[in-house]
């Protein structure tokens, strides 16, 4: 089944690439850092170069099946310091005389072996490490779905501790207008003391929550810096989502479509497949130990010593030696060596299919949660939209007959703290609703790393 990719709409200022005029940061949008984490993420890497190791031993695997060719090249010098008559050196099957009290030698050989059989090992052991070239291929995919799945918990982190400084900040900024108020009003002689300190304790709390909700923020921003590998002193700008209603309410696909979807599109669930795939050529690899072996050998040679009157040319072609041979190696008694490795690869096969019933079964329950959460936090936003208009209204109507003495500073602190805690949880469902709808997409493949 093709999936469609979806890139998420982001609001995109004019700074948007590289570090803008007069020293502000760089922007970043959720493509932005999912991109830049993918490229620089350490434990990313780290698994790309396994997966490029795998092929290396992929290419050493295809080279096994070929001859393999050694040349081999020596030269020697003999010394007989107390030699004072002739004597005889022998080179090969021949026989030289001489006087000297010492001479040269040289043996030049080439030699070439090859596996004509063996009950297959090679052919399997080659197909072993192609699929797990494939296997860790898929590591990759499953790591890299896990770096975007951080980067966008961190950054939709962000926004929400980014907006609940906002609402803290407008928050504070109200409790300081009823203050205000409040003052005037004690100096008419219409509110007492109590109710001005009142007033004072809520405005003093409040500015807390904003010294509260940065520091939040500076620790959501300093987790986000972490996973895109940035330094401590780098600063970063995050970029709002544009059309957070369209993108909070959009219309889900069903639990049951979200699942097949995500049954074709997770790489650990193909991974899984392909581990029972090299558990069943572990089995077969196994079998081929109590196989005979049957190799081929050749072999050309030649040698040459100083001192016994004959040139080195003459020597060289007179004592040329070819070899060429079979050899036949059959186990017969291994000390049960390779019963026991057959019937621990066939137990390894069976783990194998275990761990893929697990891994479909793990996927079904995190699919389902995260269907679940995502239709949760949509129902919740919409009810936090209605309770934070009403909760708004309400403080509204107080702060206004508390300006005219027809309510006092406890219904208005009320008021107030009851349109704090409705706009948090409205931010809440919001971010919830976003995050649930981004993990359902990543969960059918329907998300964008370049683009």
């Amino acid at each position: 089944m093709s999936k469609n990719r979806i890139v998420y709409s982001i609001t995109v200022p004019a700074l948007l690439f590289g570090v803008a005029l007069f020293g502000q940061p760089k922007v970043w949008t959720l493509q932005d850092c999912i991109d830049h984490a993918i490229e620089n993420n350490i434990s990313l890497q780290q698994s790309r170069n396994s997966y490029l190791s795998g092929l290396e031993d992929t290419q050493q695997a295809k080279a096994a099946m070929f001859p393999t060719i050694n040349a081999s090249i020596s030269q020697g010098l003999s010394n007989r310091p107390f030699s004072d008559s002739g004597t005889s050196s022998v080179v090969g099957s021949n026989v030289y005389s001489t006087s000297k009290s010492s001479s040269y030698s040289g043996n030049y050989s080439v030699n070439a072996g090859v596996t004509l059989w063996n009950g297959g090992s090679l052919r399997t052991a080659l197909k072993q490490q192609q699929v797990q070239n494939s296997i860790d291929s898929l590591s990759v995919a499953e790591s890299t779905n896990d770096v975007v799945i951080s980067i966008i918990k961190a950054y939709v982190q962000c926004l929400y501790s980014r907006e609940a400084v906002s609402v803290s900040e407008s928050n504070a900024q109200a409790s300081k207008a009823a203050l205000d108020r409040a003052v005037e009003m004690k100096n008419a002689g219409e509110l007492s003391k109590v109710d001005v300190a009142q007033l004072e304790s809520q405005h003093a709390s409040d500015l807390y929550q904003i010294t509260s909700a940065k520091t939040s923020l500076d620790a959501s921003l300093l987790q986000l810096k972490q996973l895109l590998e940035l330094g401590i002193s780098e600063e970063i700008e995050l970029a709002p989502f544009e059309n957070d209603e369209e993108q909070v309410l959009r219309l889900l696909p069903s639990k049951e479509e979200v699942y097949v979807n995500a049954m074709e599109a997770m790489p650990e669930i193909k991974r899984a497949a392909l581990g029972l795939d090299a558990a069943e050529l572990a089995v077969k690899q196994a079998k081929t130990g109590a196989l005979p072996t049957l190799s081929a050998s050749a072999g050309f040679g030649t040698s040459n010593i100083s001192g016994t009157g004959t040139s080195i040319a003459s020597q060289i072609e007179k004592n040329i030696n070819e070899s060429i041979g079979l050899s036949l190696s059959i186990p017969i008694l291994q000390g049960r060596r390779n019963k026991t490795s057959i019937n621990k690869a066939r137990i390894s096969a069976d783990n194998s299919r275990l761990q893929q019933m697990s891994i479909e079964k793990t996927l079904l329950k995190d699919v389902e949660n995260a269907y679940l959460d995502a239709v949760s936090a949509q129902s919740q936003y919409i009810s936090a939209k209605e309770q934070a208009k009403y909760a708004e209204q309400s403080y509204e109507y107080t702060s206004e007959a508390f300006k005219v003495g027809k309510k006092n500073t406890v219904e208005v602190i009320n008021a107030q703290n009851s349109l704090l805690s409705a706009q948090v949880s409205l931010l809440q469902a919001k971010y919830n609703a976003m995050l649930g709808n981004f993990l359902l997409d990543i969960y059918q493949g329907n998300y964008t790393i370049n683009g």
